[in-house]
């Protein structure tokens, strides 16, 4: 028998896209945006983005969020896992395929953003456990990248001056509005992350070489906060990006929602080869 083997007949192709629709139980708490989350509230969540919350796993069932086991009674020995996943890998094996994701895939599904659905593999000792999926097919670049409606939320975040909460994320979708037109005024099609790569805001293509950007509004909040985070950000995806693609010319790009009132930033922008750019112009990119 082999080391490890995948379980066959993945319909989703690798991604499951949202929530909507979708019936879907839970393992146990769930580690939801750096916060641990029981079930009910993961649930309540889940509810928002139109899913159909289980308690327990049923034929029904088309998506399990992979939580928290440290703490369930184990109910197959063999395996040592929960009965949920056991539940799922057996579906799976009949030709239903049951898609499964982890808290990090279940707080980008929250978010509108699609999710990794992971492999269930079998190992010698026949335990069975929830694994990424193989990037040999990853990309940089994903598909067409479209502005997002601003102003919902769920009734369990944490509470914000959401009045001017909503002005930034109102500005922020703006610019990536106004960023898409800009690019499609060149015929360059602005696009998502790919499969396998770092959720960056924007991303294109000029013939061999690529541009990623993180975009960033300054309505609402400390101008210097901002940039520094989105210069940080946009770096870090860079880096990886570079790591995870050698033979791809990554080229970094902080786009912000106006012209940022000290021009020290340009300065540090030129200085760690970073493309600086603003609406409405984006001159620079």
């Amino acid at each position: 028998m082999r080391e490890a083997v995948a379980v066959p007949d993945r319909p989703c192709r690798g991604t499951v896209h949202g929530l909507d629709g979708r019936t879907i139980c839970f393992t146990g708490r769930v580690l939801v945006d750096g916060e641990w989350r029981v079930r009910t509230h993961c649930a309540e969540r889940a509810g928002q983005r139109g899913a159909t919350p289980k308690s327990d796993f049923s034929r029904k069932v088309t998506l399990v969020v992979y939580g928290d086991l440290a703490s369930k009674v184990v109910t197959d020995d063999g395996r040592t896992y929960s009965s949920t996943l056991v539940d799922a890998e057996a579906e799976r094996s009949r030709g239903r395929h049951v898609c499964v994701v982890d808290g990090d895939g279940f707080s980008k599904l929250l978010r509108g953003r699609p999710a990794p659905c992971l492999e269930l593999r079998r190992a010698r000792t026949g335990r069975v456990r929830p694994v990424a999926a193989a990037t040999t097919e990853a990309h940089v670049l994903g598909g067409p990248l479209r502005v997002r409606r601003t102003g919902q939320r769920a009734s369990g975040d944490l509470a914000l001056d959401l009045s001017r909460l909503d002005e930034a994320t109102a500005a922020h979708e703006a610019t990536v509005g106004a960023l898409i037109a800009y690019l499609s005024r060149q015929g360059i099609q602005a696009c998502t992350h790919g499969s396998g790569a770092p959720e960056f805001d924007a991303g294109w293509s000029r013939g061999e070489n690529v541009f990623v950007a993180e975009v960033k509004s300054l309505t609402g909040a400390r101008e210097e906060q901002q940039i520094r985070l989105g210069v940080g950000q946009i770096l870090d995806y860079a880096q990886q990006l570079r790591s995870a693609f050698p033979s791809t010319v990554i080229h970094p790009v902080l786009v912000l929602e106006k012209r940022p009132s000290a021009t020290r930033w340009t300065e540090l922008a030129d200085s760690v080869g970073l493309r600086l750019a603003w609406a409405p112009d984006f001159s620079g990119i």
